[in-house]
């Protein structure tokens, strides 16, 4: 077999989830991604929205079964030897679309090959097949011993902290915004004062969200509390009342993805133009949001396509962004908020 070796790893990654500017949702999820060459294998699919089957939601035994196959020490679930390495990040099934590979033996080796488009139970290579990636062979052992840790390592690493703890005045508001976050799978509770929380509950967040009321001295309180409970989190400060805004800038917060492995690294938003940084071929989404003087939000699409890697210069309509506005870019892997700056 001809395929060049290629190193294999693996590295945490998130698919971000958010209210979107048509009033749907994204879910959230962590997940596993495979690591090829340095680089993550899913950064090669541009504008695929997909999460790898290593999820940290799923149950421990299936999460087990997964990497199981993967080693080839259980049979593959679809024919012809294929095994889905990305599917859909909302409900996992085939009919939504999965890409596929075989995924072999050859000696001591494994052999990752015939990526492809995958959405029943048989592919054609010729017309779904992504030709330009594969064939991988990796050395078995570091292989093995990779995606083994994650057996081994799977009842004693702790779960992301994908809890948000919400701190403001504006309790209609709050109420909102804890039930976007739980409808993209991101836990979120109010509290007014967190200095009577119990350490061990504290422990369990990953990020505390105040609102543009809280003053300083109960933001410091908040996070005195946090420091007593041993625990490092994230704080976000509520640009405004927009509940896709607050959410955008929450999923930010919970992002722990080294920069280095993020697709999307720069925003900004002055003179009329938003620049946009982004480090791999992907889809990028920028949408607009501004507060009139009644404190109405008005949401305006700006932007919605795939991006080279490199900075790109986004015109801004003057009207989406005149008064308080602020800008969310997107991509399935993270999100950036900025607010527009005034000429």
């Amino acid at each position: 077999m001809s395929a060049a070796y290629a190193t294999f790893g693996l590295a945490p990654a998130t698919r971000a989830g958010g209210v979107l500017a048509d009033g749907g949702y994204q879910v959230h999820r962590d997940f596993v991604d495979f690591v090829v060459d340095g680089r993550p294998l899913l950064f090669q699919l541009s504008d695929l929205d997909a999460v790898s089957p290593l999820a940290s939601d799923v149950p421990p035994a299936i999460f087990t079964a997964e990497v199981r196959g993967l080693l080839l020490e259980a049979d593959a679930p679809l024919p012809d030897g294929r095994f889905v390495i990305y599917g859909c990040p909302e409900c996992a099934d085939l009919g939504c679309g999965a890409v596929t590979a075989v995924i072999e033996r050859d000696g001591d080796d494994y052999v990752w090959r015939d990526f492809a488009w995958q959405t029943d139970e048989h592919v054609d290579l010729e017309r779904n097949g992504y030709h330009g990636i594969g064939p991988f062979r990796f050395d078995g052992p570091g292989y093995r011993a990779a995606l083994a840790a994650l057996i081994e390592d799977a009842g004693v690493s702790p779960a992301p902290r994908r809890r948000v703890l919400l701190i403001g005045a504006r309790v209609a508001v709050l109420a909102r915004l804890a039930a976007a976050l739980r409808a993209i799978g991101v836990g979120a509770d109010i509290v007014q004062d967190a200095r009577g929380v119990p350490a061990e509950e504290l422990r369990g967040y990953g990020a505390v969200a105040f609102g543009r009321a809280v003053g300083e001295a109960e933001r410091a309180a908040v996070c005195a509390a946090f420091e007593r409970a041993g625990v490092e989190v994230a704080q976000v400060d509520g640009l405004a009342p927009i509940v896709p805004l607050l959410v955008a800038q929450i999923e930010h917060a919970l992002d722990r993805s080294p920069l280095a492995r993020r697709r999307l690294t720069g925003l900004v938003a002055a003179g009329g133009v938003a620049g946009v940084d982004v480090t791999w071929p992907c889809r990028v989404r920028v949408t607009a949001y501004r507060l009139d003087r009644l404190s109405r939000t008005h949401t305006h699409e700006v932007f919605d396509g795939v991006l080279e890697p490199g900075h790109h210069r986004i015109p801004l309509d003057p009207r989406a962004v005149k008064g308080e506005s602020y800008l969310v870019a997107r991509t399935s892997g993270g999100v950036l908020v900025r607010p527009v700056e005034s000429r």
